[in-house]
């Protein structure tokens, strides 16, 4: 590997860099000037980096741009992180970066990538021509080029805030350490839960009328769509469609909390001195977030479902069911269904997340060439399509548990423990009564998605969240080391 040069050679390097983008020639770089300079350069999309600005940590007084020492001090703690992103890569440490250890670096991500993608990522840095990749070129691309990189991949991908279709059971997001500092990862999660809770309630009428044919719904009675609507409105009235959603929509922020905090922390004790999480063991550190945030939480699980199958006049609100339930049934019935829940957990979370690796990589493979970002129908397809298979998938446990929640309200149920009910139901109705009740569900995952989207893009900008990291632009370096493939660019230069 060839050395970087000296301290004075660097300074000489960087001083003439920045004559060249201070056109102006006010001893200042500013976000016009960078967006001439990239242009002039060749370094990638100037309109894309320039919207990306001048990087606070490198400006230290709040002026919007960077005088010249300002503009070194960044740039020799970029060559830091540059080199460390190299070495990190340079798996067999011989000073040079081949296509193997490219491939190697994005299947750590859970990205698979081809032999002809990973030649074309090489080619595009490779200026001498041996198809390796050496300090001083891996220094020049990325100091100098704006380029879509697996952080983008990974931004772009993000899909479990985004989308909610009732369900809590996927796999929490990746937030880089970046996001974390600056504070965008709560109000991520603020703005994924306010889309949720508005989503939830646009379609609680499909989210009551499944929970109702879950349990109600048999073969002797063959109650539809338009019969549980119509037997609920003839019970209630229109307002008693919403019955339990305000308590769906109380629950989002503990649960989102909870699970939050526990994948951090297991993803912590998982990866010990590893760089990066494989999918698989994301998906073990998903899980047992869930499980974590599903066992503190499961109480409301079991007085949402006593509240939305309730008869007008039952309870006089949430805590006369919550007492009435410990008076009556004890403290043992807010754990009714607990374990076909989490039992559910596993099946869900693991296809959804399969599936939406699988289209995930597909769409990358043939369409990557000159950005990571799939586009927003490509993303809401990808990710109600994986949480449509993870439904599928589930489902017969979400009835169990259901069934197992509401079967003390019901005058004359049997008491069946779990194995027992999926036996009752298979010997009475087969195998299609596990499935009561999944046609309302379908029928509110695109109106869920849509709606959740809409209000989680406007939310973001209600709170400021930036799409991207705030740097100079083709500089950008994440400052997780977590994610050590960021700035490999999928697809030609």
């Amino acid at each position: 590997m060839r050395g970087g040069p000296g301290d004075a050679e660097r300074r000489q390097r960087w001083g003439r860099l920045f004559e060249e983008l201070d056109s102006n020639k006010d001893g200042r770089v500013d976000i016009r000037e960078l967006r001439q300079g990239l242009a002039r350069l060749g370094g990638g999309d100037p309109d894309r980096g320039a919207q990306q600005g001048i990087p606070p940590e490198g400006d230290t007084d709040p002026d919007g741009g960077l005088d010249l020492e300002e503009f070194i001090l960044y740039l020799q703690e970029r060559e830091q992180r540059l080199l460390l992103l190299f070495h990190s890569l340079d798996r067999n440490q011989d000073g040079q970066i081949d296509v193997s250890e490219i491939q190697q670096s994005f299947r750590a991500l859970g990205i698979s990538i081809s032999l002809e993608q990973a030649e074309k990522i090489l080619h595009s840095m490779d200026r001498d021509g041996t198809m390796t990749i050496d300090w001083q070129e891996w220094r020049d691309h990325f100091l100098l080029h704006s380029l879509e990189n697996v952080e983008d991949v990974l931004y772009f991908w993000k899909h479990s805030t985004v989308l909610d279709i009732g369900e809590c059971l996927t796999v929490p997001d990746e937030f880089s350490e970046q996001e974390k500092l600056t504070g965008m990862w709560w109000k991520q999660l603020v703005a994924g839960a306010v889309a949720g809770a508005v989503s939830r309630t646009g379609t609680a009428p499909l989210d009551r009328l499944k929970v109702f044919m879950q349990v109600h719904a048999s073969k002797t009675n063959r109650l539809n769509i338009l019969g549980g609507l119509r037997s609920m409105i003839q019970e209630g009235g229109v307002r008693s469609l919403w019955r339990g959603n305000g308590i769906n929509v109380l629950k989002i922020a503990p649960e989102s909390a909870i699970k939050f905090m526990a994948y951090e922390q297991i993803k912590r004790a998982i990866r010990g001195q590893q760089e990066t999480l494989h999918v698989q063991e994301r998906f073990v550190a998903g899980s047992l977030a869930g499980a974590t945030a599903q066992t503190i939480i499961y109480p409301m699980e079991v007085l949402k479902t006593r509240l939305t199958l309730r008869r007008t006049g039952q309870y006089k609100g949430l805590l006369d069911c919550a007492w009435q339930i410990l008076e009556r049934e004890g403290p043992r019935a807010f754990y009714r269904g607990y374990l076909p829940n989490v039992l559910g957990i596993i099946p869900y979370a693991g296809i959804d997340l399969a599936v939406y690796e699988t289209l995930k990589n597909q769409w990358l493979q043939q369409y990557s060439h000159d950005s990571a970002d799939p586009g927003i129908l490509v993303l809401l397809a990808c990710g109600t399509i994986s949480s449509t298979c993870g439904q599928i998938a589930s489902y017969p446990l979400a009835l169990v548990r259901t069934r197992m929640q509401a079967q003390a309200s019901m005058e004359g149920a049997p008491q069946l423990s779990m194995l027992g009910l999926l036996r009752h139901i298979l010997s009475q109705e087969g195998v299609r009564g596990l499935y009561r009740g999944i046609a309302p569900n379908f029928m509110k995952v695109i109106p869920a998605v849509s709606i959740s989207y809409v209000v989680y893009e406007n939310m973001k900008q209600a709170l400021g969240v930036t799409s991207r990291l705030t740097t100079i632009p083709g500089a950008w370096l994440p400052l997780s080391s977590g994610r050590q493939a960021g700035n490999l660019k999928l697809g030609s230069h």
